[in-house]
């Protein structure tokens, strides 16, 4: 029997990786500044960015300047609000601008055939992003908003996200947990999944009053060239004159024509 030694000097174990923590570097700082705005926030304190973002005051003072040169963040007396700076480089996030600008003309043609606010969303993280969102004057003029988030496992956008994504996409939503925005939200991971199953059956989605109450909407999934989900095309209404059956035709015919667009540009 050969008998193996173990008496030699052992290697270094290889290094796990970590996240490196914001709090660490001058970039993970200047990151926490500009995200401690919010969509309701015109403008913000020095004091506000201190207690939001936990750096210290000198620092926070120091990289709001140099934001400030950089255009990132522009002041308004002694507060500070976010720099036209930022909604430019914005504007150039090829993919997504593509995809709203294909978008919009048949999202325009959803508007006027059904006068309610119409959605484009994807995917990010464990929420749906809208690219772009038009409305008439009597459309939903709250809860969602260009550039807003809402959770998947709520909205219909978000729901045909999770039925065409991968499973551990579901497994982490669930894990994450299934809070209630209102009391017609559905929590149950068991219920989800079955409202799921049949979405990638008949491939539309509804949620009813699951984000605002007296408020529904129907979504269709939207796919590349490749069959791959690119995003999500919805419809939202007030309960009372939504009709998802009426809707989902011409959802599918504006999302067959979204696909065929995409077809020649991506």
């Amino acid at each position: 029997m050969t008998i193996i030694s173990f008496e030699t000097p052992r290697s270094e174990p290889p290094k796990q990786a970590t996240c490196p923590d914001p709090m660490n570097s001058v970039l993970g700082k200047a990151q926490l500044i500009i995200e401690a705005f919010t969509a309701d926030d015109a403008t913000l304190s020095l004091a506000a960015l201190v207690r939001r973002t936990g750096v210290a005051k000198a620092t926070v003072h120091r990289l709001a300047q140099e934001l400030v040169k950089w255009g990132l963040l522009e002041r308004e007396g002694s507060d500070y609000r976010l720099g036209l700076r930022l909604f430019e480089i914005g504007q150039r996030v090829h993919r997504q601008r593509i995809l709203r600008e294909i978008a919009q003309p048949y999202m325009e043609d959803l508007l006027l055939s059904t006068h309610e606010t119409i959605h484009f969303a994807i995917h990010d993280g464990l929420e749906v992003l809208y690219l772009e969102k038009i409305l008439a004057h009597r459309g939903l003029g709250q809860q969602s908003r260009v550039a807003g988030r809402l959770p998947l496992y709520c909205t219909a956008t978000g729901k045909v996200i999770l039925a065409f994504g991968p499973e551990s996409l579901f497994i982490e939503v669930v894990r994450n947990g299934l809070k209630p925005l209102t009391r017609h939200t559905i929590t149950s991971p068991a219920r989800l999944r079955a409202q799921l199953d049949r979405i990638r059956l008949e491939e539309v989605a509804t949620e009813f009053e699951e984000v605002r109450l007296g408020y529904m909407s129907t979504a269709v999934p939207v796919f590349d060239r490749d069959a791959a989900l690119v995003g999500a095309l919805s419809v939202t209404g007030p309960t009372y004159r939504m009709d998802p059956g009426k809707l989902s035709g011409a959802l599918r015919t504006a999302s067959m024509g979204i696909t065929r667009s995409l077809q020649r540009v991506l």
